[in-house]
């Protein structure tokens, strides 16, 4: 009998997310997890008893303004920044990154360099080719198709006096690859540039440390991390004053980080951070973890992390044990890799299996996810993309092997009717 024995109290894990209790097994975790039950509950509270414009003087205005501050200490919690006024709040990370390309834009002259990478999910590139019209020349830091990974000797030759920013992924949305973020910031600050890092695929599955990891700008959408549909934007705060303000004309450099959420953010989203934080400080004590409340967040992404091996290695040591099947990207190596796998079995369609899935109740996606240029370097892009299941620790094995067996049925219906 395969072994079922998940690493965490999915009792507990289960308990905390209310979407849980549906029928769908959801493995579409990297399009936007199930949110905690608490961030629920913060929301109605912001709503029903802070729900009025901050500034003012009186107490409920004052208990918005307070809210909005916690959800800002919450971030700051989350990914280990120095201030709350490092953390920006956007809709989302797409948008963001617009927001940070219009705000860095006075800063580059014509015929200074950003270097993206074509491995990237758009977000991280299209904003930054945008500029393109402005003289700003935008260079391609290429996948080594080898190894599957990003390379220093690859990035090396592209740099030159001329760089100002390299934008890169801390995991891919396609391959669930971890690149050492460090190592990159390290690299590139000595050569007079800086580091902006979409962290999306990333977020959910590892403790965040931007001080540890030396990023310039670090950005990853709450919602595909059990919050709100609502994004975080990190960024150092001595850098974040020489952007420009995106707000009106009278808010000057030096309102940080409010110049940067033109409208002011979502107020009862942004609250809602802290009972995404609150569910990771309650979980690592089941852990064996005492301290400080960052403390107790790594200690419940060391068992994030533990769980989520524990699945990755189950559906890849099952999908690399086909002959009529390729994962799309590297196997299981532990630590380095993200439970976000793509794969497609041989001359099928996966648009096709994917539907042939929603019969069995598990969610899976296919197509590029808007990674679409490093789908279409790898020759990935035709009968419907690659499949892609994305897990996260309130998976189980026992779910994933239900998956097995399911896409076992559909891959064999489908062969016999072609």
């Amino acid at each position: 009998m395969t072994d079922t024995q998940d690493a965490l109290d999915m009792g507990f894990v289960q308990s905390q997310f209310p979407g849980l209790a549906s029928n769908w097994v959801f493995f579409d975790n990297a399009g936007g997890s199930q949110i905690v039950g608490g961030v629920v509950d913060k929301i109605s509270e912001f709503l029903i008893h802070r729900n009025v414009q901050i500034g003012g003087s009186y107490a409920v205005s004052q208990a918005a303004a307070e809210g909005l501050m916690l959800g800002r200490v919450a971030a700051q919690t989350l990914v280990n920044a120095a201030r709350p006024e490092e953390i920006v709040f956007g809709p989302s990370t797409t948008q963001l990154m617009r927001t940070l390309a219009a705000s860095m834009r006075r800063q580059f002259q014509p015929r200074d360099e950003i270097i993206v990478s074509h491995a990237d999910h758009e977000s991280n590139i299209g904003p930054w080719k945008e500029l393109e019209e402005f003289g700003i020349v935008i260079k391609n830091w290429p996948l080594d198709q080898a190894s599957m990974t990003m390379r220093l000797e690859d990035l090396e030759p592209l740099m030159t006096d001329r760089t100002k920013l390299v934008c890169v992924h801390h995991a891919s949305n396609i391959l669930g690859w971890i690149n050492p973020i460090r190592d990159f910031a390290d690299f590139v600050h000595a050569r007079g540039a800086r580091l902006c890092v979409d962290a999306v695929a990333y977020a959910p599955h590892r403790a965040i440390d931007v001080q540890a990891m030396d990023a310039d700008y670090y950005v990853f959408s709450l919602y595909k991390c059990y919050g709100p549909h609502m994004a975080i934007m990190y960024g150092k705060y001595d850098l974040l004053g020489e952007l420009d303000g995106q707000y009106h004309w009278f808010y000057g450099k030096d309102k940080i980080p409010g110049k940067l959420e033109p409208g002011n953010p979502n107020y009862e989203l942004a609250y809602s951070t802290t009972a995404v934080v609150e569910y990771l400080v309650a979980l690592g004590p089941r852990l064996g973890a005492t301290g400080s409340n960052r403390e107790k967040l790594e200690a419940a992404f060391d068992g994030i992390t533990a769980q989520e091996n524990l699945l990755a290695d189950r559906l890849l040591s099952w999908l690399s044990g086909r002959n009529d099947c390729h994962i799309v990207g590297r196997g299981f190596e532990g630590a380095q890799r993200v439970p976000t796998i793509a794969f497609r079995f041989d001359g099928m369609d996966s648009g096709a299996i994917a539907g042939a899935m929603d019969a069995y109740g598990i969610a899976i996606r296919f197509g590029d996810f808007h990674s679409r240029r490093l789908v279409e370097d790898l020759n990935e892009s035709h009968d419907s993309g690659v499949l892609r299941v994305s897990m996260v620790h309130y998976n189980t094995l026992a779910q994933v092997d239900k998956l097995t067996a399911a896409l076992a049925e559909v891959v064999s219906t489908q062969a016999l009717a072609s």
